[in-house]
């Protein structure tokens, strides 16, 4: 959720991808054989840094692994199904759920549509102006002030 990566980019993910000082990533090779930035948040970046610190992986290989192997598509959505089942949350999740999330909260709170779409990775503006459709549905249950009298 914190970072809106495609599930592919999460695949091939690395820790020489990532920057924690600077609380950035790289994305490398995504999709259409692009490079870009992402951005890491302080709580996975805590998270992150203790999951070295327990699985003695020393920052090297694939974050999302088993055995030194990274992990499979079905191996890691099946990770975020259980995750979300532990959370209490009945509808399906998956990597692409906590994408659209990511962006829909980040355009909610204001940032600016090609931030996003520069952050997902979008090469066309109107694939992440998909977004602002999800959002006008928080404007419809905004009440006019007079009806609030």
């Amino acid at each position: 959720y914190s970072t809106g990566l495609r599930l592919s980019e999460c695949i091939n993910l690395q820790y020489c991808d990532l920057d924690l000082n600077d609380g950035t990533g790289w994305v490398r090779l995504g999709k259409g054989a692009k490079d870009r930035i992402f951005i890491i948040s302080e709580i996975f970046k805590k998270d992150l840094l203790d999951y070295i610190e327990k699985t003695n992986a020393g920052g090297r290989g694939y974050i999302f692994s088993i055995k030194g192997r990274k992990m499979s598509s079905s191996g890691i959505q099946h990770a975020i199904k259980i995750s979300a089942e532990r959370a209490g949350i009945d509808k399906p999740v998956h990597v692409h759920t906590l994408r659209h999330s990511f962006a829909t909260h980040l355009l909610e709170n204001g940032v600016d549509i090609r931030k996003i779409q520069k952050l997902l990775g979008h090469s066309n503006l109107q694939t992440t102006q998909i977004y602002t459709q999800v959002s006008s549905d928080e404007i419809k249950k905004i009440k006019s002030p007079l009806d609030m009298l």
